[in-house]
């Protein structure tokens, strides 16, 4: 796929984002606090559109280019748990996941660059606390690099 499709995509799925209410704090607000139920029936979408894909995706077991797919099953440890806590907190405090905080600053909400600049320094903090936590959480082996492509 080309750049310029990626990009094309990426603009869709924000825009996506933006007029779902997806990328707005009081919606989200909402959302965690169970005053709407909005936020929850667009992830169920997802869900419901997303699943059928990925099965026949699955049963096919090759892309739209014919070459092989193989999708791993993730490991589950301790990580997961504590990892999901502090994303979950982060997302109810700033009302933003990583999507969201670029729609949000392409909407001209200058109070999401608080939340990249967090999201940045946290991701950065894992990072460097990886190597102590690795033994204590029994977390796999971390992988450098930009991967296959």
């Amino acid at each position: 796929m080309s750049a310029l499709w990626h990009c094309f995509l990426g603009v869709l799925f924000g825009w996506v984002l933006s007029r779902s209410g997806a990328a707005d704090y009081n919606y989200i607000q909402a959302m965690f606090r169970f005053q709407s139920f909005q936020l929850y029936g667009i992830i169920g979408v997802a869900v419901l559109t997303t699943a059928p894909g990925l099965w026949w995706l699955k049963r096919k077991a090759v892309t739209a280019s014919g070459a092989p797919l193989h999708i791993p099953t993730k490991p589950s440890h301790a990580g997961n748990l504590l990892g999901g806590a502090l994303f979950g907190a982060g997302w109810s405090i700033t009302g933003m996941c990583p999507g969201p905080i670029v729609v949000n600053l392409g909407e001209g909400k200058i109070y999401a660059l608080a939340a990249l600049i967090g999201a940045l320094i946290g991701s950065w903090l894992f990072a460097a606390a990886y190597p102590r936590l690795r033994p204590l959480l029994h977390l796999p082996a971390a992988d450098i690099g930009a991967g296959d492509g």
